[in-house]
């Protein structure tokens, strides 16, 4: 296996993501329900008249998104895939084998410093902190040792979930289960 520049070889040690919301948008989309609805408020005639409203709803975890703000059916499908992507990141664990916790692209981007390299608005995001809070409930919500784990600092793991403030609210509320303080970015 050769290298590219978009993602580095994967040593065997390094474990696939298994997490729905790390899933391409075909995958995905075969995984749920869409229904096409109308929406009320602003728009006007359009959007009264025309079925905009894209609700997914994801079969295996019963999870919903929907979109309907736009104009466009295929752009609300668009947005409501992202926001299905971020409730099953935040609200779906899966399970973290012993051993390396690093997924080859959370190894991509985690420079050797320990910096995350992936902005907000990024597709890879979402996916991202699925990893990151399945490791640190791997970890018992100990975000030290789950930092240690994915080769990260904890500063820039907790702030990578302030960007998503609901996964901010899962970890803490998890924190709080267990007597832990609460952490903010």
């Amino acid at each position: 296996m050769t290298n590219t520049p978009n993602r580095p070889a994967a040593p065997a040690l390094w474990r696939e993501s298994t997490h729905p919301a790390g899933q391409d948008n075909d995958a995905l989309l075969a995984q749920c329900e869409l229904v096409r609805g109308r929406t009320s408020g602003p728009g006007g005639q359009h959007r009264n008249r025309v079925a905009t409203e894209v609700v997914l709803h994801h079969t295996p975890t019963g999870i919903t998104a929907r979109a309907g703000e736009r104009r466009s059916p295929e752009i609300n499908k668009k947005v409501a895939v992202g926001r299905l992507r971020y409730t099953l990141a935040v609200e779906v664990r899966t399970s973290i084998p012993a051993g390396e916790a690093r997924t080859p692209l959370w190894a991509q981007r985690c420079s050797k410093s320990g910096r995350i390299v992936c902005s907000a608005t990024h597709r890879d995001h979402a996916t991202l902190i699925a990893e990151a809070l399945d490791v640190i409930a791997a970890c018992k919500w100990d975000t030290k040792r789950a930092a240690v784990r994915l080769g990260c600092t904890q500063t820039q793991m907790v702030r990578m979930l302030a960007d998503h403030p609901p996964a901010l609210a899962k970890l803490n509320a998890e924190r709080a289960k267990r007597g832990m303080r609460p952490l903010r970015a």
